[in-house]
This record gives structure tokens, C-alpha cells and sequence, in this order.
């Protein structure tokens, strides 16, 4: 399992630390084939707050560690389309590595149903996520289609 970490230092919040938690478990779920339930048990065991491997990781809110692993769940046969659109042509989702499908998941949830949240917030958080596992290529990737779907779902939040 990567280490959740990495990627937590830069923006040191219990929200940061959800999506984070929340991209290594869809992660999980991809490679393990575990279901949400398990996941869930050994997030809040493992890993929301507490030390493992002699590295101490910064409490998540699990509220919304739980919305967004369960929103993607129920919601991805829809999202993966979306994201698909806003791949390039020769680049589909399905040549994306794991860890960038479940962060480009996760942020698409949020910018479709988390609208409490700026989408440009959200596109930055998940850019941020996307550092802690790739390099700054990827990253910038992630920033494209984000903005690409954030654009699709807020449009009036980028015509201001």
C-alpha cells in the first residue's frame, strides 16, 4: 500500500487528509478488488489518524473520507465516461495508472456533488493528491482534466 503520507505535509488539514485517504482506498479497492466495507474498517483502524509503521498520519474527517470512497463507488459507471472525455483520444482512462484513475475519480465526484466547495478548490486539492504519488507531468494532467470537468459541472463558477 503507498504510504498516505507523502502528500499531507504540504496542506496539513483533516479535509486534505480525507481526500488523500480517500484516493489510497479507491486505489486499494482497484488492486485488491476489497470491497467498501473492508476498506472503510481498515481505514478507520489503520490508517485515519493513527500510526503506522512508525509514521503518525494527521486525522481525516471521515465524513467526508466516507462520501467521497462511497460517491465514486455508486457513481463511477457514470464518471468514468467524463473522465474519458476529457482524456485525450490516445490516452484513455484505462491506460491511466490506478493511483491517477482514483484521484481523477475522487475529484470528479466532488466537483459533480460536493458544491459547497469552489471547484477551483477542488481541482487544486486533487492536483496536490496527484504530487504525493506522481511526478509533475501527471500531476498537470490531473490539473487539465479536472479543470476540463469542473468547467463541464460549474460552468457558472468560471464565467464570473
Amino acid at each position: 500500500m503507498a504510504n498516505i503520507k507523502a502528500g499531507i505535509d504540504r496542506k496539513a488539514n483533516r479535509r486534505g487528509a480525507a481526500r488523500l485517504a480517500a484516493v489510497q482506498a479507491l486505489y486499494q479497492m482497484e488492486i485488491s478488488g476489497a470491497g467498501i466495507n473492508d476498506v472503510f474498517a481498515e481505514f478507520d483502524s489503520h490508517w485515519l489518524g493513527n500510526e503506522v509503521e512508525g509514521d503518525r498520519y494527521l486525522p481525516a474527517e471521515a465524513a467526508f473520507f466516507r462520501d467521497v470512497v462511497a460517491g465514486v463507488v455508486r457513481d463511477q459507471v457514470r464518471i468514468d465516461p467524463l473522465i474519458d472525455d476529457a482524456l485525450s483520444k490516445s490516452w484513455p482512462l484505462k491506460r491511466i495508472a490506478a493511483i491517477l484513475r482514483a484521484v481523477l475519480r475522487a475529484g470528479s465526484y466532488e466537483l459533480e456533488h460536493r458544491i459547497d466547495i469552489p471547484a477551483r478548490v477542488v481541482v487544486s486539492e486533487y492536483v496536490d493528491v496527484a504530487h504525493a504519488f506522481v511526478e509533475n507531468d501527471e500531476a498537470g494532467m490531473v490539473n487539465a482534466v479536472l479543470d476540463q470537468i469542473a468547467r463541464h459541472f460549474r460552468t457558472a463558477e468560471f464565467t464570473r
